[in-house]
């Protein structure tokens, strides 16, 4: 998955914002699954990553849903 920087978050429409963290949401408790049936954290940064996008993405849209 690639990063998303908040200037392209920003730059989306709200149903593909939506969509992105689904998508993001999805892997990031796919990986968090596969970790802890092994015991041992497969790429630990990727899953830091996730959570910081998936942290930035519902920033955004708490923004844009007080601007409305």
């Amino acid at each position: 998955m690639v990063i998303l920087r908040s200037k392209e978050i920003r730059e989306m429409e709200m149903e593909e914002i939506q969509k992105k963290l689904e998508e993001l949401q999805a892997e990031y408790s796919n990986n968090i699954s596969k970790s802890a049936a092994a015991g041992v954290y497969e790429n630990p940064g990727k899953i830091k990553e996730l959570k910081r996008t998936i942290a930035r993405v519902k920033t955004i849209i708490n923004e844009q849903n007080k601007e409305n």
